[in-house]
């Protein structure tokens, strides 16, 4: 199947796809239909095929969005901080909050990268490679203990009276670069060729 790179959609495409990503955030994805979506802009459902061809190609185009708007938020994060790990798991945690639907849709299904925008997922997941010491392994584990944390707190799964500012800090000192286990996982990094993808798998 042929790349669908959101740099290349017409005007018309991404101003479905804007339009998209915000009914999604407005109702959900339940809301996130085609019909749905054309009567939103005022034009027959069949009329949206012109510019993307199904709706697997809108969610692509939806997820490549969100990954663009993280890495923003991750990359303005980084701006004049002196602990960036913490400062990157508090930006991505605001993010899911502030986009939960677009969060799950980007995280809870298979991520079909074929259709994503060339290059956008490493992108987003760049700046927390970085803040681990350029360990892959670490960077992953550090990303899946955000995600885990996150998502359980968007469902509601911790009691009440949890204390998750102090959860979320215990967590993320555990993936500093200075850590006991670090030097060795470093070094098996180095021994692989070429840029890591760190949110997916090689």
């Amino acid at each position: 199947m042929a790349s669908n790179d959101h740099r290349t959609l017409t005007p018309r495409a991404r101003e479905i796809v804007a339009i998209a990503l915000e009914l999604l955030e407005e109702e959900g994805p339940d809301g996130l239909s085609m019909r749905r979506l054309a009567d939103r802009i005022g034009i027959r459902a069949p009329s949206i095929y012109k510019h993307l061809p199904d709706k697997q190609a809108l969610e692509a185009a939806i997820i490549s969005v969100g990954f663009e708007l993280q890495a923003d938020a991750f990359e303005h994060a980084l701006h004049d901080t002196d602990d960036p790990l913490a400062e990157l798991a508090r930006t991505y945690r605001q993010f899911a909050k502030a986009h939960p639907h677009l969060y799950r849709l980007m995280t809870e299904r298979e991520l079909n990268r074929d259709l994503l925008t060339a290059g956008v997922e490493n992108r987003a997941g760049l700046p927390v490679y970085e803040a681990v010491g350029r360990d892959v392994d670490l960077a992953r584990a550090a990303w899946a203990f955000a995600h885990g944390m996150t998502i359980l707190e968007l469902n509601r799964r911790f009691p009440p009276d949890a204390d998750l500012e102090t959860a979320w800090r215990r967590g993320i000192d555990t993936f500093r670069p200075q850590s006991p286990n670090h030097g060795a996982s470093r070094a098996m990094t180095r021994k692989r060729a070429g840029k890591p993808r760190v949110r997916g798998t090689d």
